[in-house]
């Protein structure tokens, strides 16, 4: 019998997990079974206990359970602990390992999909939620000049930026700001236009613009948008507007999931054939 995986969320029916786990099983000769799994909102442990007792080898974890998936952990590799959220779970050896794939599928969306580096640049996100805590150690582990964490709640953007402040590289490497403060003043951390500016709030699933002004963006800057779909986003637009080269998360998504492919099966599969399926077909 193939070896059993699976995404689990509510709801689920719009997950294309499935379609890229299939593709990169073909592609590296891996003998497995992927399929969408629907959780009821308050029972997302029993779904996974469930799903062990069936003998699955482990799951990818979407909206809205990460948190409750590191809550139910065993064990955390350092990336989903620092983050204090799980998107991926291998099941071995009785326990439950809790990682977390989406930062360093972003990094290698940004880094090797779009030839960006992070290296030396400075780096606006915008949201301090799940979606915002999952990248930053992947980002700062490229050594960016600096990465400011942009909220609407400034106090949640000023306690992500202290947790993570032990990470960084050197002082005044991570900073924070409210949406209304992103300008900056004269000789202040936030000051002056970003190289790479990443949206991560939930905006874009309203198709509203999140608070973000002209002046952030470099000429020439990437503007990332987590979400994905066949037409821009409204920051996508914004931006490309004001001279930024504009990217949406259909990358990332397939990145993050040859991460935890990778995981599971101990064989990294190339993504581009994938990618650009997924693309032809929105």
């Amino acid at each position: 019998m193939s070896d059993r995986y699976c995404v689990i969320g509510n709801p689920i029916a719009h997950s294309k997990s499935p379609e890229i786990h299939v593709a990169f099983a073909r592609q590296t000769g891996q003998d497995l079974a992927y399929e969408r799994c629907l959780a009821p909102i308050d029972g997302f442990a029993d779904t996974v206990r469930g799903l062990i007792e069936q003998g699955y080898r482990g799951a990818n974890v979407t909206v809205p359970f990460k948190l409750e998936a590191f809550a139910l952990a065993t064990r955390l590799r350092e990336r989903a602990r620092v983050a204090g959220a799980v998107n991926t779970l291998v099941f071995e050896d009785g326990e439950i390992v809790g990682d977390n794939t989406d930062g360093p599928g972003l990094v290698a969306d940004i880094v090797q999909n779009a030839g960006v580096p992070l290296a030396g640049k400075r780096v606006l996100l915008l949201g301090a939620g799940g979606a915002a805590r999952g990248v930053i150690l992947p980002i700062l582990q490229h050594g960016p000049a600096s990465i400011v964490m942009a909220n609407r709640t400034r106090a949640t953007a000023d306690a992500l930026a202290a947790q993570f402040a032990g990470h960084a590289a050197h002082a005044g490497q991570v900073a924070a700001c409210g949406f209304e403060d992103i300008g900056g003043q004269v000789g202040s951390q936030v000051e002056g236009a970003f190289d790479v500016v990443i949206n991560a709030t939930s905006a874009s699933l309203s198709n509203a613009l999140p608070p973000v002004p002209a002046a952030a963006f470099r000429e020439g800057a990437l503007a990332f948008d987590m979400m994905y779909g066949k037409a821009l986003s409204p920051f996508m637009e914004f931006a490309a507007q004001h001279g930024a080269i504009a990217r949406d998360g259909l990358g990332m998504l397939v990145e993050q999931a040859a991460e935890a492919f990778a995981l599971w099966r101990g064989v990294r599969p190339a993504t581009g054939d994938v990618l650009a399926t997924l693309r032809s077909r929105l």
